[in-house]
């Protein structure tokens, strides 16, 4: 039998872990210098947390967790049970539904941004606002997997919470630049508004089916303008509404080219003002702070039901590659869990989808391979004691290294240290303990030289 990770899951090699960890901690110390505070939240929350924040497709990707022990009362059971007593009901998904609220109360997370907001309200006498966290943890989606699209995956979020500031939408956007310039991968910043698109739905006479339409909208990349037409159709959205809606789909040009023909068309409705008042805000801002790879993409809709000002996705450029970035506004995420009237914005880094980015254009850094610096060689029961204090030494000033294990052959020995990449070999034979030194070896060039004990370190360094 082979036991497999499961399909949507990976196991992690000690070489990719490097990898993993240079993308978390470049992300990382981009969040500190802006004063991000960083907290965790538990992998599992209640359902009730979770469902009805992510909109009907995102319900439907939860993975939900089976109660432990005797979940159900006796008197229960044959209530359970009638509930599948008739597979073709009608009422089947409604029957599937009731039964799984009865053995199910917790989940995994979907995401990092709605256990942001639990922990807002349940800490909000804590925390100082505007609260600037970051928070880099795994979450879960019971989606198909793909290329680029996983079941378990690495979300690295930053928000600002307790502010109204479309300053803070700029933040955000400098720390994406500084991220991705530290990776040296090349990008390109998509930027829309949810204002601007409630305004599409008020143009139809639609309000009401804002949902329906940026969920469509959403999917535009992945199938196609007709596709997309099709099934706001299946939505009720007439032929004449999909031709009013169409043009703006295929809309090309500057920033400034977009901006104008929108005015044009949603002007006159009001909140349709506000969002290009926020966006031009926004541009002018990053531009001034010399964010140029901001583009206008009237089509960037984000389908999470939560957001409500500007939204944000990162795509690579020359790469075939979902988002690799995104994020926006939320005006009151909080008032699901009782607080009312609290604005936040934030952005999250797909982790994984940036691995593979960089992995692709080969821009991890050289030297990632090399986990430790110095590989003591084992010539014995007395040298090897030598070697430990040296190595304490090494430790204590930052120079990791470590000791061969047993005193096997030195070709063996040899061949371990250029397997695992270590730059550098220290030989300490009787000779070397009476002269107070080492010879060390650059695994890279094959050279050796004697050097001193005290000397060692600072060689190293």
């Amino acid at each position: 039998m082979e036991y497999k990770a499961i399909k949507g899951t990976r196991d992690f090699s000690p070489l990719q872990m490097q990898k993993r960890n240079y993308i978390f901690d470049t992300i990382t110390k981009v969040y500190r210098s802006h004063g991000f505070l960083q907290i965790e939240t538990p992998a599992m929350e209640s359902l009730n947390t979770l469902m009805g924040k992510y909109g009907e497709e995102g319900d439907k990707l939860l993975f939900k967790i089976l109660d432990s022990g005797m979940f159900l009362k006796p008197e229960e059971m044959q209530e359970f049970s009638s509930l599948f007593s008739d597979i073709n009901d009608n009422n089947q998904t409604i029957s599937i539904n009731k039964a799984t609220k009865m053995i199910s109360e917790k989940g995994l997370r979907y995401d990092l941004t709605v256990p942001f907001a639990r922990f807002v309200v349940n800490h909000r006498n804590d925390i100082v606002f505007p609260f600037k966290r970051f928070q880099i943890q795994p979450v879960w989606r019971a989606d198909r997997p793909q290329k680029g699209r996983y079941r378990e995956f690495y979300q690295c979020d930053a928000d600002i919470i307790g502010s109204n500031s479309l300053m803070n939408e700029v933040e955000l956007l400098q720390i994406i630049n500084e991220v991705f310039s530290a990776f040296g991968l090349p990008i390109v910043i998509k930027l829309n508004n949810r204002k601007i698109l409630s305004a599409f739905a008020e143009l139809l006479g639609k309000a009401d089916k804002i949902t329906d339409l940026t969920v469509a909208i959403d999917k535009l990349d992945k199938i196609g303008l007709d596709n997309v037409i099709n099934e706001l159709q299946e939505k009720g959205f007439c032929k004449e509404d999909c031709e009013k809606i169409s043009p703006l789909l295929n809309v090309k040009g500057s920033n400034e080219e977009k901006l104008l023909l929108l005015e044009n068309i949603i002007g006159n409705i009001e909140i349709g003002r506000q969002g290009l008042e926020e966006i031009k805000y926004v541009l002018t801002k990053s531009n001034n702070a010399d964010i140029n790879n901001i583009e206008l993409d009237i089509t960037l809709a984000r389908g999470l039901n939560y957001y409500t000002g500007a939204i944000v996705e990162v795509k690579a450029l020359d790469m075939q590659m979902g988002s690799i970035t995104g994020g926006g506004r939320y005006d009151n995420l909080t008032g699901i869990f009782g607080m009312p009237d609290v604005s936040g914005v934030g952005i999250s880094f797909g982790a994984d989808r940036i691995y593979d980015c960089l992995e692709e254009k080969g821009l991890f850094p050289k030297d990632i391979e090399v986990a430790t610096k110095v590989l003591f060689i084992n010539f014995g029961e007395k040298e090897s004691d030598f070697c430990l204090h040296l190595a304490t030494t090494l430790r204590k000033k930052g120079i990791s290294c470590e000791i061969y294990p047993e005193s096997a052959k030195l070709k063996k020995q040899m061949k371990y240290a250029n397997d695992r990449h270590f730059p550098y070999c220290i030989l300490v034979g009787e000779e070397e303990i009476k002269n107070s030194a080492c010879v060390l070896k650059n695994m890279l060039t094959g050279e050796q030289e004697t050097i001193a004990f005290d000397s060692l370190s600072e060689k190293l360094q």
